[in-house]
């Protein structure tokens, strides 16, 4: 089925949003649609097998034994019915519609029933029988032919994402809660699983996959497809876990009709309600939100910190409370398979926005998470992507892949591949969708990511200025603090009375009154040091009858007060040592490769040379610079070049003016 035809069916899905105009909100549509489109998915995927089903309910109804599992095996499905209406009867009986389709809904097996609670359909089913719509909306689904041989499950998921896509615009969704195009699940899944292409056909193989933020189970079903693609005989798990009801029910539901186990797409969040816990799985994937804050799992999450450290899954660190992307990469990285005598091992692909990849000074705890995961050696690649390729979002986007089980020429490396330019413009737009990925260039980012340790080494390759490749510690850096000593000279003005008066310090010390006025004879004088201050300021008290204060707060104060910062002042000491100048500090963030000393005798000094390293400060961070290093340098245009394209600017307008006026 091409994409006109999945866009034909959910239009005459969607068309019955011209019945509820008026009774509902646009942003509540889809809680009318989507679950219709389920329920008419399940209807014809079960017919075939309709008559078995009921024959065997019919035959044992009354006996003690657990009828479902016969009510499996007759459906050919993990789920089943055993009402003998159909929509299309329910249809044909305008004055019990609502009962009848309540009754209907309720003869279908606990876990298709489930998929039908979390749209909350009995509610939906009463509100359009209050507004008298019911029976019209259920006769526009009636007609709707999603049978298998029309419809295959591939393309159902198109119908789907269409809807939810459609949905989301209508609800004014954040840019953060997306759903990912399949042009890039594709490209996602194939820099996943391209390194394993050999071992998926092995006979008998058996791989499991995981997608945390599932969504409506889009890269599980990529997923599935890639493996069946290379193996038709390999076995696939899928399992998966999601927080929003309407997309848990549709993944629910595709994994029923695909003869997925249901029960391994889990409901909830998997933050702290971990649906898969103590789960491993050979392949993880996600695209969880852009940015989202995790503040409502805050205090779950960091007691799990606090008590489990790298038992649990956030051992590494928290990132900051606004954006929970590298939450999620933890979670899955704490369900990676081990390698045990160079078996087993996992791969794992997240799509990121460019946040995670430097957001956080060194030893936040975003740096500490990057730190982790490099120094494992579990980073193998970054993939810049072009923007505009989400539906609701036309951010920069990166996918990351992991593994644990790197290949040896791979080890202690990283690959950052730049693949911003692959893209081709869509004739229409799809809300921020201006831009997607053909199959032809999904196969040449594949193809470059897979070869992309020959290509940096080949400079006359094509496609060599879009790779690079690093060693791990090269996006590590010690954050140093440089100091520069502080300098003063002193002074009595009417500012420095000024402070002196508002000094708490001295107000506490002294009659600041009696101390101002003893001080007022020296306006006007200047010190080079703060002995020659002090002692000038010693003999104008004890000439006034006023008693220097005991104590360091005393002296430190008068000096905050009466010394200025100075280039050819006094240096101060502390213990014999330089005080620096907190004014003056700064900070340099040197490669982790390079000594820090170094690095001051060559940068710092020979600007200013009384600076120095205060090394009890240095910090570890670890960051990924992407953009720099595919930076080009494009020089401004000439400055002939922008004035004439002004100056016929300014002829264009002056004819648009002249045609207004006339």
């Amino acid at each position: 089925m091409n994409s006109s035809k999945h866009t034909e069916l959910a239009n005459h899905a969607w068309s019955v949003a011209d019945l509820l105009r008026g009774d509902y909100k646009q942003s509540e549509y889809g809680k009318v649609i989507l679950p219709f489109t389920v329920l008419r998915r399940l209807e014809c995927v079960l017919a075939p097998t309709k008559d078995k089903v009921l024959e065997t309910y019919e035959r044992f109804r009354d006996s003690d034994v657990d009828v479902s599992k016969f009510l499996r095996r007759a459906s050919g499905h993990s789920f089943y019915n055993v009402s003998g209406l159909t929509l299309k009867a329910i249809a044909g009986d305008p004055g019990h519609v609502a009962r009848n389709l309540l009754g209907y809904i309720g003869a279908f097996s606990p876990n298709a029933q489930e998929v039908m609670e979390r749209y909350d359909f009995a509610n939906q089913v009463k509100r359009l029988d209050n507004a008298n719509l019911l029976y019209q909306v259920v006769g526009r689904f009636a007609d709707l032919d999603l049978r298998p041989e029309v419809v295959s499950n591939h393309q159902m998921g198109y119908v789907f994402e269409e809807l939810i896509r459609r949905f989301a615009e209508q609800s004014n969704e954040t840019a953060g809660e997306h759903f990912t195009p399949r042009e890039v699940i594709e490209l996602m899944v194939n820099l996943l699983m391209a390194p394993d292409d050999d071992a998926l056909t092995v006979p008998g193989v058996v791989r499991t996959v995981l997608d945390p933020a599932c969504g409506t189970g889009g890269m599980l079903t990529a997923a599935e497809e890639h493996i069946t693609r290379h193996n038709p005989n390999a076995t696939v798990q899928v399992f998966g876990q999601e927080l929003n009801p309407e997309s848990w029910a549709i993944c629910r539901s595709d994994m029923m009709i695909k003869g997925q186990d249901p029960e391994n797409i889990k409901f909830g969040n998997s933050f702290s309600d971990d649906g898969h816990r103590n789960g491993q799985f050979d392949y993880l994937l996600a695209n969880p939100p852009f940015g989202v804050e995790w503040k409502k799992v805050k205090d779950d999450v960091e007691h799990e910190f606090a008590t489990l450290g790298f038992d649990g899954r956030f051992g590494a660190g928290l990132p900051r409370i606004n954006d929970g992307s590298l939450l999620f990469l933890q979670h899955m990285l704490s369900k990676m398979r081990p390698v045990v005598d160079g078996k087993g091992g996992s791969r794992v692909a997240i799509v990121f926005n460019g946040s995670p990849l430097f957001t956080g000074a060194a030893e936040s705890g975003e740096s500490r998470i990057r730190q982790w995961i490099i120094e494992n050696d579990w980073l193998e690649g970054i993939v810049a992507l072009p923007d505009q390729l989400f539906y609701n979002t036309g951010i920069s986007t990166y996918f990351w892949i992991l593994t644990n089980r790197k290949s040896p020429d791979h080890q202690g490396k990283v690959i950052l591949l730049d693949g911003r330019e692959h893209f081709a413009k869509m004739r229409k737009s799809l809300g921020d969708k201006r831009k997607y990925v053909t199959p032809e260039q999904t196969s040449e980012i594949t193809q470059l990511y897979c070869d992309a340790l020959h290509v940096v080494q080949d400079p006359e390759h094509p496609l060599h200025a879009k790779v690079r490749v690093f060693a791990n510690e090269d996006f590590g850096y010690r954050r140093i603090t440089v100091e520069r000593p502080l300098k003063l000279r002193f002074e009595i003005t009417d500012e420095t009375l000024t402070l002196v008066r508002e000094s708490k310090t001295i107000q506490k010390a002294l009659d600041v009154e009696a101390f101002t006025a003893a001080l007022k004879p020296l306006l006007g004088q200047v010190w080079p040091t703060k002995r020659a201050a002090w002692d000038a300021i010693r003999t104008t008290m004890a000439e006034a009858g006023v008693d220097w204060p005991s104590g360091a707060p005393f002296q430190k104060a008068l000096r905050e007060a009466i010394g200025v910062r100075d280039p050819e002042g006094e240096v101060q000491l502390v213990k014999g040592s330089p005080e620096p100048d907190s004014d003056l500090r700064d900070f340099e963030n040197v490669p982790l490769d390079e000594d820090v000393e170094e690095y001051l005798r060559r940068e710092v000094l020979p600007h200013v040379p009384d600076a120095w390293i205060d090394h009890s400060k240095t910090k570890i961070g670890y960051e990924v610079p992407f953009t720099r290093h595919f930076y080009v340098y494009r020089p401004p245009r000439p400055l002939v070049e922008i004035d004439a394209e002004l100056k016929a600017l300014e002829a264009d307008i002056q004819v648009l003016l002249n045609e207004v006026t006339q």
